[in-house]
């Protein structure tokens, strides 16, 4: 049996659509010639898709008291977007523990939304249970990187180069490292998401905003804010070029201010936002110890 997220799979271009992050894209595209054992993982897709364009409340009605455990995942990651965590994890953390943690489908679900709840140690749990998913390894080298732990996502992306070196989620899970690592790595991250970014087929708002991101560790601080321009222009308000605006207002010693109102109201527990808190709290408490010293 063919593996339904593999390259070779009718599911290859809403799959492509869907890791490039043209979600209006994915719910648009017609499904309906699509085999039957490929409905449900298109379907799901769609779903999630739905998800991230804000209609978690109504993907949440629409799959509500569905009992097919891809489904009942979905609804969790809803459920999760809509705010409510706690009974998000609650319902992968059965699913988990059930003969459903074997799908593909839920490992990939559950991990997102074990991770964005906070839990990343589960969510890796789940997604190591994987068979060949690139989503998964994808979605673990993504947790990895966040956690610090870069030598574990070298690891992965390394054994999962015999996958599908030349897959989509492959170079985007490479290049993603490549930012970590630095160097000539730049550059070779860049080349993946300027190609993605700039052809029209593939654009979207994400794929421009990791341009930027490459171009500022380049130093290419002209070419990055002319990058994040196109990514407003598409999306006003997107809270990720905002924060990264806000990044790069400071790398070219412009006042941040209006960046940092900007994202605020995009999204006010955006991750930039609460890392920036806990830092300057940190400094806080240690300019704190330092003025008890002075005064002692």
């Amino acid at each position: 049996m063919s593996d339904p997220f593999g390259a070779e799979a009718e599911l290859i271009n809403i799959e492509s659509h869907f890791y490039q992050g043209q979600y209006q894209e994915v719910v648009d595209f017609d499904t309906t010639s699509f085999s039957a054992e490929n409905a449900l993982p298109a379907r799901v897709l769609q779903l999630r898709a739905r998800i991230a364009l804000g209609q978690a409340g109504d993907v949440l009605a629409e799959v509500a008291g569905e009992k097919k455990p891809e489904l009942e995942a979905v609804g969790a990651l809803a459920q999760l977007k809509a705010g409510d965590a706690e009974s998000a994890v609650e319902t992968i953390e059965q699913l988990a523990a059930t003969d459903a943690g074997e799908i593909g489908i839920v490992q990939v679900v559950g991990g997102t939304v074990l991770a964005a709840a906070g839990k990343a140690d589960e969510a890796l749990a789940l997604l190591q249970r994987h068979q060949g998913n690139l989503e998964a390894v994808a979605l673990i080298v993504h947790i990895y990187l966040a956690q610090n732990r870069t030598e574990l996502a070298i690891k992965e992306v390394a054994s999962a180069r015999r996958l599908a070196q030349d897959s989509l989620l492959f170079n985007l899970a490479e290049s993603w490292v490549g930012l970590r690592l630095g160097g000539d790595k730049y550059q070779q991250a860049f080349y993946v998401f300027e190609e993605l970014a700039q052809a029209p087929a593939t654009s979207s708002v994400r794929s421009l905003v990791s341009q930027a991101v490459a171009e500022l560790h380049l130093g290419r601080t002209e070419e990055a804010q002319a990058a994040l321009d196109q990514a407003l222009k598409k999306e006003p308000g997107f809270a990720d070029a905002i924060a990264n605006q806000l990044v790069w207002s400071v790398i070219t010693g412009q006042d941040s201010a209006e960046y940092k109102a900007a994202l605020e109201q995009a999204n006010p527990n955006h991750p930039f936002l609460t890392d920036l808190a806990e830092k300057s709290d940190l400094f806080d408490k240690a300019a704190t110890k330092y003025k008890a010293k002075g005064s002692a």
